[in-house]
């Protein structure tokens, strides 16, 4: 569905924030891109939703190149969107029914499709209370709903999420989470970057590890955490249920030579030891 060809960029002061990166995204997957601070995710979401156009290399979605003209940016974002790490540098409108259909106006879409899309969105995201609410009485976790809502109404294939749950308290954290997991199981491609090891080893499909500009890997979360000098390399946290999976095999509760991969979550290391 994306498949990215020897991309470099670099910025207009010479800093160089992404190096050869060569990435396949099939539909339906489920991406973690991880590494530290500084190392190209964000500047990745913006050459992927056409913000920033790339240096050198291409970028196809759907066998096509992205057309960096008004019309082919125009299609590009109605089938890929983004939800920034910042819900400030997102929202704009008066209210949240005005936030959401801005969108799907500028789409030229006529005002019974608008109303509608706005509805379902509403209704799917079940943030219906929130419809009239002033975007800038919005807490932090609403803003990110709304913000999540604005992609939706556009109708997307891919959605590009910059840590979601960044600055969120656990109760906007586990709400936000949910909503992914919505879109995802509707078929919607989803990519995060993300810090959070934990929650990349149990939600994500695949894992891309970028430092300094440049793909370290992409494979399963598995292969990614259980390799103790990528995981250095790369400044990433070992997730707990590793840590605990290898505890128990070692003490011999786990027979780990009969277990096929080490399990992705807490519930799955549960079951077994049922």
């Amino acid at each position: 569905m994306i498949e990215i060809k020897n991309l470099d960029y670099r910025y207009e002061d010479g800093t160089v924030a992404l190096q050869n990166v060569n990435i396949t995204i099939q539909k339906g997957e489920k991406i973690a891109i991880m590494g530290p601070n500084g190392s190209g995710k964000s500047t990745l979401f913006l050459c992927l939703n056409g913000v920033c156009k790339p240096t050198k290399g291409s970028i196809l979605v759907n066998g096509a190149p992205i057309a960096y003209n008004k019309n082919g940016l125009k299609k590009l974002r109605q089938m890929i969107g983004i939800v920034f790490q910042n819900p400030d540098h997102q929202l704009f409108s008066a209210d949240v029914y005005q936030e959401i259909s801005f969108g799907p106006m500028n789409l030229g879409l006529e005002k019974e499709i608008v109303r509608e899309r706005v509805e379902t969105v509403l209704s799917n995201l079940h943030i219906e209370h929130l419809r009239k609410r002033p975007t800038h009485f919005l807490s932090g976790g609403q803003k990110k709903q709304v913000a999540i809502a604005d992609i939706m109404a556009m109708k997307p294939e891919v959605i590009l999420f910059d840590e979601p749950t960044a600055a969120l308290d656990s109760y906007h954290r586990k709400v936000v989470n949910s909503m992914i997991d919505e879109l995802c199981e509707s078929g919607i491609t989803v990519i995060q970057a993300t810090h959070d090891s934990d929650y990349a080893m149990e939600w994500a499909d695949q894992v891309i590890v970028i430092q300094d500009g440049k793909v370290l890997v992409k494979d399963t979360p598995q292969n990614v955490f259980q390799n103790d000098e990528l995981r250095k390399r790369a400044y990433l946290e070992e997730p707990d249920v590793i840590k605990m999976y290898n505890c128990l095999g070692k003490t011999h509760r786990i027979d780990m030579e009969s277990v096929n991969t080490c399990p992705k979550s807490i519930d799955e290391l549960i079951h077994l030891l049922e």
